[in-house]
């Protein structure tokens, strides 16, 4: 086959991609506007799922495009964070309905737990075991850069530890942890400026257009899909509620695994996809970016909405179901942090977390819970303690200030696109 004739077969596959995401809000749109009958939750959900789905995929090709006008270290930031909006609006109804209906808290814990436990277990898992099988080698070396994302990821870590102490996630959470953010924003926003090389869809609209008709594209992107996630995290959410109320399912591991599969696939497979093209660097690093977003960002957005809603100065109440929930996430979320401080990432490690996640369908109970949280800490402590490596890099991550003129004038090469 001619280079010709390939990039033809990839430009229309590209095409159809595109278009693909495009028209998936758009059965949703016609039920939110009357042109179609409201069906019932189980449509609802899968009508609305997609319309977010569809959604997820064009923010992550809309921030692809805008990376060229903002600096490298900000662009994946950017990437990160737009890629969880649908998260965010998601479980941030949740939580402001929580304020109406109490009934509805258990739901914003559920959601927030199952999408960071699914970022670690199944998406940090992928990307590593995908990008070692490409490259032939036993672990993924991960760029310097994302320190600045480890170092913030261990401190909302270990603070994360003293939420179910508490009872609720209140408002000083809140102040903290987007404190937290705050500091990490910055950060990468004084990074240096740099152009990723666009493929896909993205690569589409950026070679058709200047500068101007590009950022008309980012724009009518960002709006579109924003719209389309934005009429649709309303009913897909309380969908879920009513379809395990009405069939007698668990709502709470419904809403925990079901509503975050919707809204993380698009940047799972933006992820994988760069693993596969022997870039696992970029990939990784854009879900380590993620994790810092939603264990700071989102967990410190939950309490604002739940007291703007409520009308009260007093967190999100947590029961002991929910404090099991964020402890456990807590705990697989320092022993993920652990293993890659040292920025390198093998398969074994990503096997470990893969199967530890795993491993919790098989045992729902309290019990199996807390058994799952000592495993993760013993196994935290085990590398802390006995890997020189990464008890170095923890304890410069904790104490030492960031240098980026430390660093490596110049990024490692990248393995070349196949």
């Amino acid at each position: 086959m001619t280079q010709n004739n390939l990039t033809s077969r990839l430009r229309k596959r590209d095409l159809l991609l595109f278009f693909s995401a495009g028209a998936l809000p758009l059965p949703w749109m016609g039920v939110h506007f009357g042109v179609a009958p409201l069906p019932d939750s189980i449509w609802v959900a899968a009508l609305a799922g997609m319309s977010i789905l569809g959604g997820a995929f064009l923010l992550t090709w809309a921030t692809e495009l805008a990376e060229r006008d903002i600096p490298q270290a900000a662009a994946i930031l950017v990437l990160a964070l737009v890629s969880v909006l649908p998260e965010y609006a998601v479980d941030l109804h949740f939580a402001w309905t929580a304020g109406e209906d109490p009934s509805y808290a258990p739901f914003a814990v559920a959601n927030m737990t199952g999408a960071n436990r699914l970022l670690i277990g199944i998406g940090w898992a992928a990307v590593v075991l995908v990008a070692c099988w490409r490259g032939g080698v036993d672990e993924l070396a991960i760029h310097h850069r994302q320190r600045r994302e480890i170092r913030f990821l261990l401190w909302a870590t270990l603070y994360s530890f003293a939420i179910p102490l508490t009872g609720t996630i209140n408002l000083m959470d809140a102040v903290v942890l987007f404190a937290l953010f705050g500091l990490y924003a910055r950060s990468a926003m004084q990074g240096e400026s740099a152009n990723l090389d666009l493929e896909g869809p993205s690569a589409i609209v950026s070679g058709r257009f200047d500068d101007v008709g590009r950022r008309l594209w980012v724009v009518g992107l960002f709006s579109f899909a924003a719209y389309g996630i934005f009429i649709a995290a309303e009913p897909f959410a309380d969908s879920l509620v009513a379809i395990g109320r009405s069939g007698h399912f668990d709502e709470f591991l419904l809403v925990q695994w079901v509503a975050p599969l919707a809204s993380e696939s698009p940047e799972f497979l933006v992820a994988t996809f760069f693993a596969w093209k022997l870039r696992g660097s970029i990939g990784i690093g854009a879900l380590i970016s993620s994790k810092v977003n939603q264990w700071t960002l989102l967990v410190g957005a939950i309490p604002i909405a739940y007291a703007l809603s409520s009308g009260a100065l007093y967190g999100l109440p947590l029961d002991e179901r929910q404090s099991e929930e964020l402890l456990l996430t807590s705990a697989q979320s320092l022993l993920a942090t652990l293993l890659v401080v040292d920025l390198r990432f093998s398969r074994r490690e990503a096997l470990l977390l893969a199967a530890a996640f795993l491993a919790q369908f098989l045992i729902t109970s309290t019990e199996g819970r807390y058994f799952f949280v000592v495993f993760y800490l013993v196994a935290a402590v085990g590398f802390y303690t006995f890997g020189p490596r990464s008890r170095r890099a923890a304890f410069n991550a904790l104490l030492l200030p960031y240098r980026p003129e430390a660093e490596p004038l110049e990024s490692p090469p990248e393995a070349p696109v196949l």
